[in-house]
């Protein structure tokens, strides 16, 4: 009984729903019969005059700011950390010795090295004599040249390993996080030790639409505020202009900014670039509607008011600017395009304009 009832509440929601769907088409039926009925047996369209605006091309966009320069900075050599001469939070300066790694075994290897660099020297200088007086070939001479430049280089990579038991900051910035205590053992397969981030000048990531960008350019000086400094005026340089858009067809842009002197900003909070352009001459514009299937057709209707009948114009765009479309060619200041209805419209047909 209960499954029979269930069966029968389906079957009226159902129907209730097919007789909602087919008043709602009827209405919207109705609704176009009196669009057409207005034009009293002419197709009925809507129009909008043909004018010279000035185009503002201004406009903002909200990102985030990113360093400019971050380090995860990693071990080098092997060993056990002695030392450390920093904190988190510290501002360093490149070159700056951060903290220091057991150096004994570098140290062996380096002494090693040494030695063998002077023992290939002594032997390259007795087979130099031997072979001035017949007594070994140019081959063997050769063989100990090459033994003295081969310990050359391992004395000078064991040399540069013992200066990087000193670890030091290969930028300016501040230590964001601290990665190892003293004590404890790095290895050489990259240990990480310090992240080193650098806010003197950040990135201020945005995106724009396509004609958006298609005013910038590399070098372009952008304002740049913030909500939390309201009162701070920072100001930016265009870095970056992606050559291809997003998947949501935008272009990534970045803006280097320069930090104040107290260093306010700080990487993730969030900006807004203020892209401001010269004042522009007044420009022909038709709302975007105006066009025959879509802008890339370069066709419109113009009314032509001495019979009241439609006429096909060709025209060359410009920009595309929000609603409304740039007209390079093809249409005069005064004319009138049709907005709508060109679905059922051809060359002459008779047109009623309805307000």
């Amino acid at each position: 009984m209960k499954r029979v009832i269930i069966i029968i509440v389906v079957i009226v929601a159902a129907l209730g729903a097919i007789a909602y769907v087919l008043s709602n088409n009827k209405k919207k039926n109705e609704a176009k019969t009196a669009f057409i009925a207005e034009g009293g047996g002419a197709v009925a369209v809507r129009v909008a005059t043909v004018e010279k605006k000035v185009v503002d091309l201004d406009f903002v966009a909200n990102g985030n700011f990113a360093p400019k320069q971050e380090l995860n900075f990693l071990s080098e050599n092997a060993g056990r950390v002695t030392a450390i001469y920093v904190d988190e939070g510290a501002r360093v300066s490149k070159g700056q010795v951060l903290a220091r790694v057991d150096a004994e075994i570098i140290n062996t290897d380096r002494e090693t090295a040494q030695a063998t660099l002077q023992n290939a020297q002594r032997d390259e200088a007795r087979y130099q004599s031997s072979y001035e007086t017949g007594g070994v070939t140019q081959q063997q001479l050769d063989q100990a040249k090459l033994a003295t430049r081969n310990a050359k280089l391992r004395l000078q990579a064991s040399q540069r390993k013992v200066s990087d038991a000193n670890i030091k900051s290969p930028i300016n910035g501040i230590i964001n996080k601290r990665y190892i205590e003293v004590g404890a053992f790095v290895n050489t397969q990259g240990t990480q030790l310090f992240e080193i981030v650098d806010v003197s000048k950040l990135k201020l990531k945005v995106n724009v639409n396509e004609s958006q960008v298609a005013n910038l350019k590399i070098g372009d000086n952008i304002e740049i505020k913030s909500s939390i400094f309201p009162d701070e005026k920072f100001s930016g340089k265009v870095t970056f202009i992606a050559a291809k858009a997003d998947a949501t067809l935008n272009f990534p842009i970045e803006v280097e900014v320069s930090n104040n002197t107290k260093n306010s900003l700080r990487a993730g909070m969030y900006g807004t670039a203020v892209f401001n352009f010269p004042k522009q001459a007044p420009s022909i514009l038709v709302p975007r509607t105006s066009f025959v299937g879509s802008v890339s057709s370069n066709q419109v209707f113009v009314y032509d008011k001495s019979n009241n009948t439609s006429k096909v114009r060709k025209v060359v765009t410009g920009r595309i600017l929000g609603d409304n479309v740039e007209i390079l060619d093809g249409l005069k200041e005064g004319e009138t395009v049709i907005t709508s209805g060109q679905i059922n419209l051809a060359e002459g047909t008779a047109v009623s304009i309805v307000k």
